[in-house]
């Protein structure tokens, strides 16, 4: 696996590649990789020629400067991990590399940026969409994959590949979950013993919010999952809401033409944690 810590030295490699008629794929994480990860590198392995995998921790995303410093960081790690996963190429870069002092950009998400995670996140999918059409920029790939963890954030990397009309196809791969069903994510590692078993909540709230959904109105169902995580002290819900798949539109009431979503956000401890159900209906 060849590492690149400079983006024109990537490029360089990238072209020559590009020059010889091979596919590229590319996965852009923020480290403390875990399985999810491994298994969007996977995909990419699949599908394309030559596997990318971008390591950032990137801090225009993120509005609370202490979550920032508390995520985790293990680039040996995250190096050994990529390698057993048969990965072509990591990108490196500090942040001085991907924000020179004299570059901004602003990027229109429409409605995108306004509700749900956007909301309750503000800033979040800005750095979100300028870290992302930076590295599209530098990897210029044929195919980016994506974990639907991040269910809004996928829409929104869609959104920005449509106005900057970039020629990238993005994949949604499965979210990958733990045997008790917790979806992976780096953050986990962050939560305490008594924590990571009340996250197990999480998955299960959202198996009984599939189970009621054709039996109980939304407000209903929103009323039980609101009451189901009062009932842990070490919990605070952000939001629940139930949404057009495809638009992310709240939904109040559910209509069987539109494809729906359910969505969670809540903070067990300090640590925030999401989850997505998509429903049949």
């Amino acid at each position: 696996m060849l590492i690149f810590t400079k983006k024109s030295e990537l490029l360089i490699k990238l072209q020559n590649l590009k020059k010889q008629g091979l596919t590229l794929g590319f996965v852009p994480t923020m480290g403390a990789l875990h399985e999810g990860h491994l298994s969007l590198i996977r995909a990419a392995n699949a599908l394309a020629q030559i596997t990318v995998c971008s390591v950032f921790v990137n801090p225009t995303q993120f509005n609370d400067k202490a979550d920032l410093d508390r995520y985790p960081r293990m680039p040996e790690k995250d190096t050994a991990l990529l390698e057993s996963a048969n990965c072509d190429i990591l990108f490196m870069p500090s942040v001085d590399e991907m924000y020179p002092p004299e570059e901004k950009q602003s990027i229109d998400l429409g409605h995108l940026n306004h509700i749900l995670e956007a909301a309750h996140r503000p800033g979040h999918f800005d750095g979100v969409a300028q870290i992302v059409s930076k590295l599209f920029q530098t990897v210029q790939p044929d195919f980016a994959f994506f974990g639907s963890k991040d269910f809004q954030q996928v829409l929104v990397v869609r959104q920005l590949v449509k106005v900057l009309q970039l020629p990238v196809t993005i994949i949604a791969c499965p979210i990958m979950r733990e045997a008790d069903g917790l979806a992976m994510s780096s953050r986990n590692a962050l939560l305490s013993k008594e924590e990571r078993q009340v996250a197990a909540l999480i998955p299960q709230i959202m198996k009984e919010v599939a189970q009621v959904i054709t039996e109980k109105s939304i407000a209903e169902i929103k009323l039980i999952v609101s009451k189901r995580i009062q009932a842990f002290q070490i919990c605070k819900l952000d939001y629940f809401e139930i949404a057009d798949a495809e638009t992310l539109e709240v939904l109040s009431s559910l209509k069987k033409d539109v494809p729906a979503v359910a969505l969670i956000a809540l903070f067990v401890g300090k640590i925030r944690l999401i989850d997505n159900l998509q429903l049949q209906l």
